[in-house]
């Protein structure tokens, strides 16, 4: 192999690594506030091979979002899978986001709430994709009450949907806070209090 041959081939990089990279620049900086060019400087790759690699700025974002759901967003989900209740499971959530959106070696808060919040007219769609994933995330915690109202567990008087929103309010500010400089223990704090307002 010739030295030209040797200089012509692509610079290799792991592209698992450039995701999370991309993923962590997204959730810090937003959607529209990240450019290309903000992008190919966190991953340290030129703009031909960003494209190559990942597509386009949007096509980049949704996988990034898809990662992040994966890596840091399943806290919800296992919660509602592993607890036997939905007050158990909703305790967990509040308090295991109060250390998941404050804890070191990430942007604090959550990417699904904090990356769109004030889009362009040419981004709707991707703040209408991440509206989407809070509604669903919404809609699972009314399921998981509704269920306990209808076994009993809570009284019949509980408006589920009322519930959920309450609580999916609560994850959204305590978010805020914590990109705002809230402290574990005051975001903990915050959990403790929404947990007052349960349904007995």
């Amino acid at each position: 192999m010739t030295t030209s041959s040797r200089r012509g081939r692509p610079r290799s990089f792991d592209r698992q690594a450039a995701l999370e990279q991309a993923l962590l620049t997204f959730w810090e900086r937003g959607y529209d506030s990240t450019s290309v060019a903000d992008l190919t400087a966190a991953l340290g790759i030129g703009a031909p091979s960003l494209y190559a690699a990942f597509g386009d700025k949007r096509t980049l974002f949704d996988e990034a979002v898809t990662a992040y759901q994966a890596k840091y967003g399943e806290f919800m989900k296992r919660a509602l899978d592993e607890e036997p209740t939905a007050r158990a499971a909703i305790a967990r959530i509040l308090r295991e986001a109060a250390v998941a959106y404050t804890e070191p070696g990430h942007p604090r808060g959550c990417l699904i709430i904090s990356a769109a919040q004030n889009t362009i007219p040419a981004s709707e769609d991707v703040h209408e994709r991440l509206r989407a994933i809070r509604a669903g995330n919404i809609d699972a915690l009314q399921e998981r009450i509704q269920a306990d109202v209808d076994a009993g567990i809570l009284p019949g008087t509980t408006v589920a949907r009322a519930v959920a929103v309450f609580v999916g309010a609560t994850i959204q500010g305590m978010s805020q806070q914590a990109r705002d400089g809230a402290t574990p223990a005051e975001l903990e704090a915050v959990a403790e209090l929404a947990l007052t307002a349960w349904p007995t």
